[in-house]
């Protein structure tokens, strides 16, 4: 719960007040000063008199009510502190600044939870510890980092990172981007990342509030409700780019699934993003350029002009925007030749348009016209304008500005001369537009925001009886199912399989072979992974084979049985489910063979997932080329690929207890997407 009291107080109260700026307590009062706080200001410092000009209580006792406690003193005396202020002096808004919490170990982590019960016990709201403060629009109550220009049109920031902020600010103010709201979250003892994103969801008014939201977190502590609140945001014309830290693991992971060693936190963490539309970011230098973009207009095609005076910075932008997968197209006719003949000799308009390094501001305006009024196979325009520090080039970007204000198609704007055009760039960012100082970055992230993910519509369950796959769950242990319980759960929700059948004799095993038909595949029941036990022996064609083979996989220690199944043809093809905890079921799919042992070409998806995300899934694939067949081959029916996916979505919806399913292979045709083999385990 964020109250009003902490995003617009009338009266904020700093408990630590210092006179000296190198401490919290009195640099976060330098910035409350600094950013000319428009409510009643107190201190608290038993020690002062007055501190910065401002009249200081050396107790609690003697304050006034108010609305915001920032506390920055020792963190044994801030449980008896809070509890005053929220007892006596109505305070119902707190930001602990002070470490020495949950993240130094049991005794922190007590005093911690002594602080949210006192916040609880109001209906207030808690913001750390240990934390640098916060930012909006009404108050400057950081103690930490530069302080970026706070305009309610800037990006919303929310990090679980004190230092991580800082940084990100240091990136973000020379790039010209300003800031609506900045959350330093801390240790997140009572507000965390998922709470500051429902906020923003459940208070969003599409006239106020900001349209871009950053966050940098280090846990997930609820990934549906981070999926509920970022598509919603989304889908309400926001944009939300992340980084989420901490993915690696150090230490082996105990999977005994294909697809569980596929898996992991960083796959789930993809997995989440793509669902929800959110952009992931690896580093702060690209969640800012992502913000950079999203602060331009929208783009809505994929076809750029490419705008320079220098010809090197442009083609290597070319080169980026087409390696990633946009547009550069050639432009010609009556059009071109008429801007062409505005522009100096040796001028080029045939994409990139290069008005060479002597080109003028009014040349330079003229062009960014031709390519939003006159040239219709472009959608936006890419800018590099610097300088070799002959000229000032004040001028051009007063155009440059200008035009991006008019202009209906996007104008991102690359200013490269940080240190020769230091004077022109600063005059640039006094119109609150945001620039990027490297053409590849920018090349990079207009690709990337331009194929990010939609957030994903609502699964539909279809209306059937499953009442089989609950007697099957309902009969199980916890361990692998039997084949007989796995087709019982393929076959209710429609997923093909070949015909197979079990036998614990020689004599049963010829039987099933006759009703089946030759050619055969024989393997061992009871071992986990067959083929590393010599446990699958394929071409069975005759019933002395049958024989000869069953006798010698039922020799393998630890087999039961041995299934006996139609030896089928196709594409090999892998499908499988892992549970990840705080997220839920990732589902993986690929080609089977080198494309997933070697080439790791795997594409995963948050479950449940739709038929339209299962194509997506498919379509993303480094292999997905095969699926239209190559060089006379027949492809692989994608649909039907797509279908088991969704089917296998179904199954989780009826049986979460699964952890753990394999299909692989699952052999694909043009005609049929069959299973081959399969492996479920459940856990209740």
């Amino acid at each position: 719960m964020i109250v009003n009291e902490l995003l617009n107080p009338k009266s904020i109260a700093v408990i630590g007040a210092s006179n000296d700026v190198e401490k919290p307590g009195g640099k976060v009062l330098l910035n409350l000063i600094g950013g000319h706080f428009k409510g009643k200001l107190f201190t608290v410092n038993p020690k002062e008199r007055i501190v910065q000009g401002n009249e200081c209580h050396q107790t609690i006792d003697s304050l006034p009510e108010t609305d915001l406690a920032i506390i920055a003193i020792a963190a044994k005396y801030i449980p008896e502190t809070m509890q005053k202020l929220a007892s006596e002096k109505n305070t119902k808004a707190f930001i602990v600044l002070s470490a020495g919490f949950s993240e130094v170990g049991p005794e922190g982590k007590a005093l911690e939870a002594q602080l949210v019960e006192i916040v609880k016990k109001v209906n207030g709201t808690l913001i750390g510890p240990n934390c640098i403060g916060m930012l909006t629009t009404s108050y400057q109550g950081v103690f930490a980092g530069p302080v970026p220009i706070l305009d309610s049109n800037g990006c919303d920031c929310v990090s679980g990172s004190g230092a991580t902020m800082c940084f990100i600010l240091e990136a973000a103010i020379p790039r010209g981007l300003t800031f609506s709201s900045i959350f330093s979250v801390g240790n997140s003892a009572q507000i965390g990342v998922e709470d500051v994103l429902e906020f923003w969801d459940e208070t969003y008014n599409p006239e106020t509030s900001s349209k871009i939201k950053l966050l940098y977190m280090e846990k997930i502590d609820n990934a549906q409700r981070l999926l509920k609140h970022a598509s919603s945001l989304i889908k309400k014309g926001c944009k939300i780019a992340a980084i989420k830290a901490g993915t690696t693991e150090a230490g082996s992971r105990a999977v005994s699934s294909h697809t569980g060693a596929l898996s992991g936190s960083d796959v789930a963490v993809d997995a989440l993003f793509k669902k929800a539309g959110i952009i992931r970011c690896c580093n702060r230098n690209e969640l800012v350029d992502t913000a950079v973009v999203f602060s331009c207009k929208e783009l809505k095609g994929d076809r750029l002009a490419v705008i320079t005076h220098a010809g090197g910075p442009g083609v290597m932008l070319t080169d980026t925007l087409s390696k990633g997968g946009m547009k550069v197209p050639h432009i010609q006719g009556k059009e071109a030749d008429e801007l062409l003949s505005v522009l100096f000799a040796g001028s080029s308009v045939a994409n990139p348009i290069d008005i060479l390094a002597t080109g003028t501001a009014s040349q330079f305006g003229t062009v960014l016209d031709y390519t939003d009024k006159k040239f219709d196979n472009i959608d936006g325009s890419a800018v590099i304008f610097g300088t070799s520090g002959l000229f000032d080039v004040t001028d051009a970007y007063d155009v440059l500005n200008d035009k991006i204000n008019k202009s209906e198609k996007p104008i991102f704007p690359v200013l490269p001369s940080v240190i020769l055009a230091a004077k022109e760039m600063e005059h640039f960012r006094e119109f609150g537009k945001a620039f990027f100082t490297d053409e590849a970055a920018l090349g990079r992230t207009i690709s990337k925001v331009f194929k990010r993910p939609k957030p994903a519509q609502d699964f539909q369950m279809p209306e059937t009886d499953f009442s089989e796959i609950r007697k099957v769950i309902a009969r199980a242990e916890n361990s692998y199912l039997s084949p007989a319980e796995i087709h019982v759960l393929l076959d209710s929700v429609g997923i093909s399989r070949a015909k197979e059948e079990t036998a614990q004799s020689s004599d049963e095993a010829i039987h099933h072979a006759k009703n089946l038909g030759f050619p055969l595949v024989m393997k061992v029941v009871g071992p986990i992974h067959k083929s590393d036990v010599g446990g699958v022996v394929l071409n069975i064609n005759s019933e002395e084979e049958v024989k000869l083979n069953y006798n010698k996989i039922m020799k393998i220690e630890g087999a039961q049985s041995v299934l006996l199944q139609q030896m089928l043809s196709g594409t090999e093809l892998f499908a499988g489910v892992s549970f990840e905890p705080k997220f839920g079921h990732i589902i993986l799919c690929g080609l089977g063979g080198i494309f997933i042992e070697v080439l790791k070409d795997v594409a995963s998806g948050l479950a449940p997932l739709t038929k339209t995300e299962a194509l997506e899934m498919i379509a993303s694939l480094k292999g997905a080329k095969l699926f239209d067949g190559v060089r006379g081959k027949k492809g692989i029916n994608k649909e039907l690929f797509a279908d088991v996916i969704f089917k296998l979505s179904i199954l989780l919806q009826i049986a979460p207890e699964i952890k753990e399913l394999d299909l692989n292979p699952l052999l694909g045709t043009a005609e049929k997407v069959i299973a081959v083999d399969s492996r479920i385990r459940i856990e209740k």
